[in-house]
């Protein structure tokens, strides 16, 4: 069952916030548990990677998101109804896309993602809800 804290931050991250989700999520996984622990985690560092991704931090963003996918694969397909396979899908490929160019190339990347300009169907993650 999702919690409002959760909720607020599936939010800010949905509205590409992702440094204040990165700041609720961090209060609730510092003193969550196992294995809710490690599933706040994996969204902490996917919020954080996108954020590092806006900044231009290509190395920080791919870091991140993929640590993040890692760590969600085995909360699939669903966890604290959150549609887990969607957010890992949509991050893993993002994360393809920032391994297929040039790290000096990171912000037209991250701009045309923005515009929905690139040749990939790609765009930044949302965490998507299961009712």
């Amino acid at each position: 069952m999702m919690n409002s804290t959760l909720q607020k931050a599936i939010e800010m991250f949905n509205q590409e916030e992702f440094y204040a989700c990165h700041d609720i999520l961090e209060e609730i996984w510092m003193d969550s548990v196992e294995p809710d622990k490690t599933f706040y985690q994996g969204v902490l560092q996917i919020a954080v990677g996108c954020y590092h991704l806006g900044n231009s931090n290509w190395r920080g963003a791919v870091i991140l998101l993929g640590e993040g996918v890692h760590k969600l694969i085995e909360y699939e397909p669903d966890y604290l109804d959150v549609d887990i396979a969607q957010l890992t899908n949509d991050s893993y490929d993002l994360l393809k896309g920032l391994q297929d160019i040039e790290p000096d190339s990171v912000a037209q990347f991250y701009q045309q993602l923005c515009d929905r300009e690139l040749e990939k169907d790609l765009t930044l993650p949302v965490i998507k809800t299961i009712c």
